[in-house]
């Protein structure tokens, strides 16, 4: 996931959501030859020896959803995808803001709640989950906007990695 977050730190912050497949790129090769013009050399030989080497391809036209929940609902993944990889930016707020924030009714005006708050954290989380349950995430805030500081683990974001985990059911 760590290759996957630096991917989309490229293209700096307030991103859609993106999502990404996950297929064994031995696998893929064996399926689709020509598919070795589109990797690394080295990639590809080190396809031949580590026959679990993941490619990560982004999903493009991912279906109208109103909200992430509706989203994942919507996805559904061939078997020859292991795992799937999702992109995701919200903001944080301290407990006491946040409760302040839930209490708001109208969406605009919650969101200017948000956005208007000097302790508020902008986080960018990528979750990966593969079919076997294994999951792997990477946290960055706009804070410490920096390689080195991206927070990676099994379980940081244990809802994410779950609702990840249903698309595959």
């Amino acid at each position: 996931m760590a290759e996957t977050e630096a991917h989309v730190a490229a293209f700096g912050w307030d991103q859609p959501v993106r999502v990404f497949a996950l297929a064994r790129t031995a696998e893929a090769l064996r399926t689709d030859p020509d598919l070795a013009e589109f990797l690394d050399a080295s990639t590809v030989e080190e396809a031949r020896t580590d026959p679990d080497l993941l490619t990560v391809v982004e999903q493009e036209g991912l279906p109208a959803a109103a909200d992430l929940e509706h989203l994942l609902a919507q996805l559904a993944w061939p078997e020859s995808v292991h795992g799937a990889a999702i992109s995701v930016e919200r903001l944080v707020l301290p407990p006491a803001a946040q409760e302040e924030a839930d209490a708001i009714a109208d969406a605009a005006e919650r969101l200017a709640f948000l956005q208007a708050r000097p302790d508020r954290e902008d986080i960018r989380m990528v979750v990966g989950v593969l079919r076997s349950g294994e999951s792997w995430c990477a946290l960055r805030s706009r804070a410490h906007d920096d390689d080195a500081s991206v927070y990676q683990g099994e379980q940081l974001v244990p809802g994410l990695v779950e609702a990840l985990a249903t698309t595959f059911l």
